[in-house]
């Protein structure tokens, strides 16, 4: 298990889609490159490289303002700390509290890897509190027992699926609940139920068309199963300055 891997936590967000609830940042290294938004793509879905070889950046949310500037910093080891002070620090948080684990970064591990003892002390961590956060490590196959494992035991993670085709894939597998990337809302707001090609139902987050709303109120996302089914997925229309791009990978 790699200790080292840096992790910053903001215990009260001035993000309005999340509220003023604990969120965290885990160093990029973390990030597979399986993520469509990680890098840019042709319609191949192979990697874009510039001139001397680097791959191009693509639509990742956390690359762009004040996220971009933190999470650098956590990755340069300026912020945060190490993964076991880290979980010390959720240890602290308050029993039944809400909180949302990497508004950038993925689950622990290089790259496509879990570790699956650093994700296993989070769990542990995270006994009787609300932590949920979202992957694109499920690839692996070593990774999906460990990603059952902490939705079994209290730690909400969602599978991110990256259209409503992919989403049933991953609903198929049955590890875990699901969310999914949907077109843009740039031309009017997505606030209607949808349904999966496969007839499986998708709810809009609330936060992205009301108001008032947002990861506090809702808590959606860090429910795993509504009796003995994972709930329903949960569908987030592409927004900001990249909504083309993410838009384009949500209809691909």
């Amino acid at each position: 298990m790699n200790n080292y891997t840096q992790v910053h936590l903001t215990r009260v967000s001035s993000n309005s889609k999340t509220g003023p609830i604990p969120v965290s940042t885990t160093e990029s290294t973390t990030c597979p490159d399986s993520c469509p938004l990680k890098y840019k793509r042709d319609a191949m879905h192979r990697i874009l490289r510039d001139a001397t070889g680097k791959p191009k950046q693509g639509p990742c949310y956390a690359k762009n303002g004040p996220t971009e500037v933190h999470w650098r910093a956590v990755t340069n080891k300026q912020r945060g700390g190490s993964w076991l002070e880290f979980c010390e620090l959720i240890k602290s948080l308050p029993k039944g509290q809400i909180w949302r684990h990497n508004q950038a970064g993925d689950l622990p591990g290089t790259n496509e890897h879990v570790d699956t003892i650093a994700l296993a002390q989070l769990v542990s961590a995270n006994k009787g509190r609300k932590g949920y956060t979202y992957t694109h490590k499920y690839n692996v196959p070593e990774n999906l027992v460990a990603i059952k494992n902490a939705n079994d035991n209290g730690f909400t993670i969602n599978l991110s699926a990256n259209t409503l085709e992919h989403a049933d894939k991953l609903s198929a597998l049955n590890i875990a609940p699901v969310a999914v990337l949907l077109p843009s809302t740039v031309d009017g707001k997505v606030t209607k139920t949808l349904t999966t090609p496969e007839g499986r139902k998708v709810i809009v987050c609330p936060s992205t068309y009301r108001d008032k709303t947002s990861c506090l109120t809702c808590g959606l996302c860090a429910i795993a199963k509504l009796g003995q089914c994972y709930r329903a997925i949960i569908g987030f229309p592409a927004h900001g300055s990249q909504h083309k791009l993410v838009t384009l990978i949500a209809n691909n």
